[in-house]
């Protein structure tokens, strides 16, 4: 991987964890450094990801990062919160998302709401943390479970200590 950026482990065992498969449509929430996108897009054929960030730095660093799956036609990158998203893609079978506080630090109904509308019965939603902050994983788990649960999904939780991630996997 001479001149490519390096993945994080975190974001890597997510990701495998997550299992996107060739014909899946993937939404991620908050593309960040693009990492995830490079991986999830390396696996699609025929499948899409469709990448969103409220950050314009977010989205420059992952069309930067991911420019051959843009071309493709594999990645799509949006600069939008997801409260006011409207997916092009009517069934997503994954949804991702790394380290989104959204989930577990405020309301989210709104939100979970337009997911649940969005993934396909059988799809998911999965929600990752990192947790090295210990302390604050009993919170992560219960809030963003709960937020979960009231809007539809059935919920498990997975946790790996190397590297430190937590998961919370919302399922239709």
């Amino acid at each position: 991987m001479v001149g490519r950026q390096q993945i994080p482990a975190r974001i890597r065992w997510a990701v495998d964890f997550m299992d996107p498969q060739p014909a899946d449509h993937v939404l991620e929430i908050g593309c960040g450094s693009g990492a995830a996108a490079e991986l999830i897009c390396s696996r699609l054929e025929t499948g899409k990801l469709f990448a969103i960030d409220r950050s314009e730095s977010g989205v420059d660093r992952t069309k930067r990062r991911n420019e051959a799956a843009i071309k493709a036609g594999r990645l799509t990158v949006r600069q939008i919160d997801l409260a006011t998203l409207r997916v092009p893609v009517k069934r997503l079978h994954k949804v991702f998302a790394f380290n989104v506080n959204l989930f577990w630090v405020r309301d989210c109904a709104d939100e979970i709401a337009l997911l649940h509308e969005r993934v396909v019965p059988g799809g998911a939603v999965y929600l990752f943390f990192e947790a090295t902050r210990p302390e604050q994983v009993p919170d992560i788990v219960t809030q963003t479970s709960a937020a979960l649960t009231q809007g539809g999904f059935r919920v498990s939780v997975v946790d790996t200590k190397v590297p430190p991630v937590v998961g919370i996997i919302g399922r239709r």
